[in-house]
């Protein structure tokens, strides 16, 4: 897209966007800049303590920057945009930590079981990672938009982790209501599938 066809948009002559923005580089930078504040500000707002809570609060967030900034998001160019890559890798290294310290604080208080083989829980904070950030991309994808989001497919692949203790923490943050309603019952006609 052209600097005449983004003024155009606006409803503003080329000259006076250029009169703020010299180029698509600086607009784009400008706009990046604004996104990556609110992150912060919102991420500024969580508490100290890794928790069930804060991983609600860093999924929610990138949902709501997705919604607001999606061109940038479902963009490779931009993702690409060596000033956009390099803030986005920065991001993507702290929610990665991150979700490790939520994980290993759940494990110290005995809300996560044990790994079963090493390297799970760095998988899964993987997982959590990037069903969080390439949400928008899959619905787009699969044309599924029933859910709001897919903070209740993260907690899928959390919940066969947690001990007891854990589920009893889940259900105390989050409410017997939202853990009955996680998704649909697997159902499957296995001998619809087979044929002789």
């Amino acid at each position: 897209m052209s600097l005449f066809e983004i003024a155009n948009d606006l409803g503003m002559s080329r000259g006076n966007l250029t009169y703020h923005f010299k180029n698509k580089d600086v607009l784009l930078y400008t706009i990046a800049e604004e996104m990556w504040s609110k992150i912060k500000a919102e991420r500024e707002k969580s508490v100290l303590l890794p928790s069930f809570k804060n991983l609600h609060h860093e999924v929610q967030l990138y949902y709501k920057s997705q919604k607001e900034y999606a061109f940038i998001f479902l963009d490779s160019h931009v993702l690409n945009h060596p000033q956009v890559k390099k803030q986005f890798r920065q991001l993507t290294k702290q929610s990665l930590t991150q979700n490790k310290h939520i994980i290993a604080f759940s494990l110290e208080v005995g809300n996560i079981k044990p790994e079963l083989f090493p390297g799970l829980y760095n998988n899964v904070s993987m997982i959590t990672w990037m069903l969080t950030f390439f949400w928008l991309p899959q619905q787009i994808i699969t044309g599924e938009t029933r859910l709001e989001d897919g903070e209740k497919l993260i907690w899928s692949v959390l919940l066969p982790h947690l001990t007891e203790k854990g589920i009893q923490n889940f259900k105390r943050f989050f409410g017997q209501e939202y853990l009955d309603s996680l998704g649909e019952p697997f159902e499957i006609d296995i001998e619809s599938l087979i044929s002789f």
